[in-house]
C-alpha cells in the first residue's frame, strides 16, 4: 500500500523525536561531567541535580562513554527513517571523511579533561570538541542517506542490457558448420558457438567491405564443408580468392570423399577448363530452353528484372527460346552451345525465320516476328530483336566461347559416380558480362540438382548480387529436399533491391533460414534489428526535484540488437540467427558475438597454400574455336537453306520479300 502524506509526516516526527533524545541524552552528559565548571556558570539548579541524582541510578552515567554511546545510537536510528534529498553530487568518500573525522574528535574529547587548566576552561573545551564531532557525525550520516547510489552515466550506451544468453554448446552433424565464438553476458565474457546445423535452409552472409566475411565465416565454411564430403559450386568474384582456398582443402580433405571429386575451373579470362550451359542433357523440353533464355537475357539486362510480363521484354525471350532449342533439336543438339546460339541470330532475318519455321515447336514463338517482318512493321521488329541480338552480342568473344563450347564436365556436381568441385571465376572489371553468364550455369544446376539420390552439395556464391539467379525463390523451397546447402554473400541488403527488384529481394531476405551480418547500415541494419526482436530489459531513472528525489526502476522489452549496434560493429563481431532441426533443436538461436580465430595461424597456412591450375590453353587454338562455330553456323544456314528449296514441303517456309 502507498504511503500517505500523513504517514510519512508521522514518520518525520518520530525520527525528529529521537534525534532530540539523542542531543538530550548528550547535554545531560555533559551536565553531569562538568558539572563543577556549570556550578561556576551558575547553571545549576536544585530541581536539576535531584533530576540528575534519579538519572545517576539508572546506570546512564557509570562509565563515562556510556552516554555518548548511547547518544550515537539514537542519532543512527533517525537515520533509518526518512532520508534527506538524495543528489548525484554526494559521494562515499565525503561521507565517511564527516563520519570519520567527527568520531575521532567526539571520543577524543575526553583527553581534554586531563588538562591542567581552569575548570571552566577544560569544560568549554570538551564541549566544543564534542559538540564539534558530534555535529560532523551528524552530518556524515545526513551525506550517506543522501547519496544517490544509481550511476545512469556508467552504461553510456546501455550494452550490459544488450546482452542476452547464446548458445555455448558445440551441436553438430554431418552436415553441420559450427564456428567458435566468445560473447558478452552483462560483465562477464563467455564462450559460445554458432552452430549451422541446417544449411540447407540457405544461409545468407551480410556486411560491409572489411567486416571480415570472407576471413572468418566464407572460408571456414569452405573448408568444414569439404571436410565432411559436400561437392560445390563457388562463384569467386575477386578471383582467385576463393578458387585458392576451395584447391588447397580440395587438396587436404578430398580422401574424405567416398568418390574423389574432380576439380574444375571455368574462368573467362584465362580459360582452364570448359562446359556448355545448353548441353543436350541439361534441356529435356521447351521450357527448360525458355527459363535458361530468361536468365541470360536478365542476366545482361537487370532493369528487365522488374519489367518481366512486359512485351519488350518477353519478346527477346520467346524469341532466344525458339533459336536455343531449334538447336537443340538440330542434329540432335550437335551445335546447341551459346556460342552458336549467338551467331545464329547474327544471320540475315529472311534466312533465320526460315530455319525457326522448320522445327514445329518453335514454330508458335517464331510466327509473331514473321508476320511483323512481313507486314513490314520494322521499328516493331528490330525493338524486339535488339533485345536479343545487342544483348547477346556482348558475349561475341573468342575466350568465351571457347569456355562455352566445350564439354569438358557437365553441372551436375552432385553424382554420387562424377562428383565434382567447381569454381566459376569473374572478374570486378568485367562482372556484368561474365556474371550473366555463371548466371546461366547457375540455371542449369539448380535444374541438375533437383534430383532425389545426389550427394549433398554446397552452392557458394560470393557478391550474389552481381548474378541473376533465376527461380532462387523457388529453389529456396526445395534445398532441403536435394540436400543443397546455399550461401549467399551480399554487402547490403540495398543492392540485392537494386539487381533483383524489390519484391524479390524481400523474398530472398525473408525465405533464408541462416543470417549472419557484419558491420552493415540503413534500412538493412533496421530490418535485422526488427528481425532479431526485443528482450526484456532493465530500467532504471532518477526524478530530482527542489524537494525529493525519486529512483524508479522497472523492466520494459527493447530491442536486443539496435539499429546503432549492428551500424557500428567491429571486423570479425557478427550479429545474426541460425535455424535448427526437429531432432536438433536450439533455443539460443539469436547471437551477437566475436569470431575466435587464430590469425597468425591462419596467415601461415595460407603462406603453404598451393597456386590454382593454369591455363594450357594458347591463343591460337582460342582463335580458331571462335572462327569454327561461326562457319558451322554459315554452312547450317546454307545446308538448311538448300533442304528446304529442294524439298516441296519446305519450300513455302522460305520467307523472302
Amino acid at each position: 500500500m502507498k504511503p500517505t502524506g500523513e504517514n510519512e509526516m508521522g514518520l518525520r516526527k518520530v525520527m525528529d523525536l529521537t534525534r532530540m533524545i539523542g542531543i538530550v541524552v548528550l547535554l545531560l552528559h555533559f551536565y553531569f561531567s562538568c558539572y563543577g565548571a556549570f556550578k561556576d556558570w551558575h547553571l545549576t539548579h536544585a530541581i536539576g541535580d535531584r533530576l540528575l541524582q534519579n538519572l545517576a541510578r539508572t546506570g546512564l552515567f557509570d562509565n563515562f562513554h556510556k552516554s555518548k554511546l548511547i547518544t550515537l545510537g539514537f542519532v543512527a536510528l533517525s537515520w533509518l527513517g526518512i532520508p534527506g534529498k538524495k543528489d548525484e553530487k554526494f559521494n562515499y568518500r565525503l561521507a565517511l571523511a564527516y563520519l570519520l573525522t567527527g568520531l575521532l574528535l567526539y571520543f577524543i574529547s575526553a583527553l581534554a579533561l586531563n588538562l591542567q587548566m581552569q575548570i571552566t576552561t577544560i569544560a568549554a573545551a570538551y564541549i566544543v570538541i564534542t559538540s564539534t564531532g558530534f555535529i560532523l557525525f551528524i552530518t556524515g550520516g545526513a551525506l550517506l542517506t543522501r547519496i544517490l547510489k544509481l550511476k545512469l552515466s556508467g552504461d553510456v550506451f546501455n550494452k550490459q542490457n544488450e546482452t542476452f544468453p547464446q548458445e555455448e554448446r558445440l551441436i553438430e552433424n554431418e552436415y553441420s558448420v559450427n564456428l567458435p565464438t566468445r560473447y558478452r553476458l552483462k560483465n562477464k565474457i563467455r564462450s559460445g558457438w554458432i552452430n549451422l546445423i541446417n544449411g540447407f535452409r540457405g544461409t545468407l552472409i551480410m556486411g560491409l567491405p572489411g567486416s571480415g566475411k570472407t576471413l572468418f565465416l566464407v572460408e571456414n565454411i569452405i573448408k568444414q564443408q569439404i571436410k565432411k564430403g559436400y561437392t560445390m559450386f563457388v562463384y569467386d568474384y575477386k578471383y582467385p580468392d576463393l578458387t585458392t582456398i576451395v584447391y588447397n582443402y580440395w587438396l587436404q580433405y578430398k580422401d574424405h570423399y567416398p568418390v574423389t571429386p574432380e576439380f574444375y575451373i571455368l574462368n573467362f579470362d584465362t580459360p582452364v577448363h570448359r562446359c556448355n550451359p545448353l548441353m543436350v542433357d541439361s534441356l529435356d523440353d521447351i521450357t527448360d530452353a525458355a527459363e535458361s533464355a530468361r536468365t541470360i537475357l536478365l542476366g545482361l539486362n537487370p532493369a528487365w528484372i522488374e519489367k518481366q510480363g512486359d512485351f519488350w521484354v518477353e519478346s527477346p525471350i520467346s524469341f532466344l527460346t525458339a533459336v536455343i532449342w531449334y538447336l537443340r533439336k538440330h542434329d540432335q543438339g550437335k551445335y546447341c552451345t551459346l556460342p552458336h546460339v549467338i551467331e545464329l541470330l547474327q544471320q540475315p532475318y529472311d534466312k533465320l525465320f526460315s530455319l525457326l519455321r522448320t522445327e514445329p515447336e518453335v514454330e508458335a514463338l517464331v510466327n509473331p516476328f514473321v508476320k511483323a517482318y512481313l507486314s513490314d512493321a520494322a521499328p516493331q521488329l528490330e525493338g524486339q530483336m535488339a533485345g536479343v541480338t545487342i544483348s547477346l552480342g556482348k558475349l561475341s568473344s573468342p575466350k568465351l566461347y571457347y569456355v562455352l563450347s566445350g564439354n569438358d564436365f557437365n553441372l551436375d556436381i552432385g553424382n554420387p559416380m562424377q562428383p565434382k568441385i567447381v569454381c566459376a571465376a569473374n572478374n570486378p572489371r568485367k562482372a556484368h558480362i561474365y556474371g550473366s553468364v555463371i548466371s546461366l550455369y547457375l540455371t542449369v544446376l539448380q535444374r541438375l540438382a533437383n534430383k532425389p539420390g545426389n550427394q549433398k552439395s554446397s552452392l557458394v556464391l560470393e557478391e550474389f548480387s552481381s548474378i541473376f539467379f533465376n527461380g532462387i525463390d523457388k529453389f529456396l523451397a526445395v534445398c532441403r529436399s536435394y540436400m543443397v546447402a546455399i550461401t549467399m554473400i551480399i554487402q547490403d541488403a540495398s543492392q540485392l533491391k537494386l539487381h533483383y527488384g524489390k519484391e524479390q529481394a524481400e523474398v530472398i531476405l525473408n525465405m533464408v533460414g541462416n543470417i549472419i551480418s557484419g558491420q552493415v547500415t540503413g534500412d538493412s541494419a533496421k530490418a535485422l534489428s526488427d528481425r532479431f526482436g526485443k528482450i526484456m530489459q532493465d530500467r532504471e531513472s532518477v526524478a530530482i526535484n527542489s524537494s525529493d528525489t525519486s529512483i524508479t526502476r522497472s523492466k520494459q522489452l527493447d530491442f536486443a540488437i539496435p539499429q546503432s549496434t549492428i551500424a557500428a560493429l567491429s571486423s570479425g563481431e557478427v550479429v545474426g540467427m541460425v535455424a535448427d532441426n526437429p531432432d536438433q533443436r536450439i533455443e539460443l538461436k539469436m547471437f551477437h558475438a566475436e569470431f575466435v580465430q587464430d590469425l597468425d595461424l591462419v596467415k601461415q597456412e595460407r603462406l603453404a597454400f598451393k597456386q590454382v591450375p593454369k591455363s594450357k590453353t594458347d591463343q591460337q587454338k582460342i582463335m580458331a574455336n571462335y572462327l569454327l562455330i561461326k562457319r558451322e553456323i554459315k554452312d547450317i544456314v546454307e545446308n538448311e537453306i538448300e533442304r528446304m528449296v529442294n524439298d516441296p514441303e519446305l519450300a513455302g517456309m522460305i520467307i523472302s520479300k
